[in-house]
């Protein structure tokens, strides 16, 4: 039998644990938010940053196992990731003068796109008949549903985080080789 202490480690506590010090505070200052909970522009910064920072770590641990590979055989070329400056959390990938840029836009919009020679701006192309990509970023929306659930979408489908993180590293990896 699962004790309730291993339950509560794989679930998502930070909104109760938010909402403790909250009370806590208001306590303190003797300030009541009774609707902070309601405010979707709040909850929308909160989900890109975490959605954003979720794909960074997801791209950190595949970049560093590529990485590790190409090393091994000898490869000097590797991946780079850097954090963008003077954002919350923008990150991009660089190898052979590629850029992979992911961008939170505004609360609810997260642009992904490559950037070559510093200036040539498209987009991961989307299937086998797409030969070179668009001439724009693509762009990953927030939808907020019933009871204030986001979820992610492109193009009006759902986001997978880990096919969204498959598809382009592997398309940076394939254009930034060349």
């Amino acid at each position: 039998m699962i004790d309730q202490t291993q339950q509560l480690s794989t679930i998502d506590t930070t909104w109760i644990e938010s909402l403790a010090l909250e009370e806590l505070n208001m306590e303190e200052s003797g300030i009541v938010n009774i609707t902070g909970h309601l405010n979707p522009e709040l909850m929308l910064e909160e989900s890109s940053i975490k959605f954003m920072n979720n794909l960074k770590d997801k791209f950190e641990l595949y970049v560093n196992t590529f990485n590790r590979y190409r090393t091994q055989s000898g490869a000097t070329t590797g991946i780079k990731m850097f954090k963008i400056s003077n954002t919350v959390n923008d990150f991009m990938l660089f190898r052979n003068s590629l850029r992979l840029v992911f961008a939170r836009k505004a609360n609810d919009c997260i642009s992904i796109g490559f950037i070559a020679n510093g200036k040539d701006i498209f987009a991961a192309r989307l299937s086998i008949n797409d030969r070179h990509g668009s001439q724009s970023m693509h762009e990953l929306r927030a939808h907020v549903g019933a009871f204030g659930k986001i979820t992610w979408r492109f193009n009006g489908e759902p986001v997978d985080v880990d096919s969204l993180v498959r598809h382009y590293l592997t398309e940076f990896i394939v254009n930034s080789a060349r």
